[in-house]
């Protein structure tokens, strides 16, 4: 399923990305540092939710207490959990 997360407190403005059960794919950024942000969505094509959150999730950006790439950690668990919800 397609999901879109608007980021806060980042350069990005949304992440675009599917998810296959646990398994993500097809991560895009809208704004931020394109070349970046387009290499975290090569390096976590097919990987889980909790990979990416296991390597992502916490990771800052300068004084900021977020990333592009904690955003993407968090933006993955919450349509997962959304996923799972609407199976019960």
């Amino acid at each position: 399923m397609e999901y879109s997360y608007k980021t806060k407190g980042t350069c990005s403005r949304q992440i675009d990305f599917e998810l296959d059960g646990n398994v993500v794919h097809n991560v895009r950024y809208t704004g931020g540092c394109n070349g970046n942000l387009k290499a975290i969505g090569i390096l976590t094509e097919g990987m889980t939710v909790e990979e990416i959150e296991a390597k992502l999730l916490g990771n800052t950006c300068g004084p900021r207490p977020t990333s592009c790439a904690d955003q993407l950690a968090k933006a993955v668990r919450a349509a997962y959990e959304k996923e799972r919800s609407e199976a019960t």
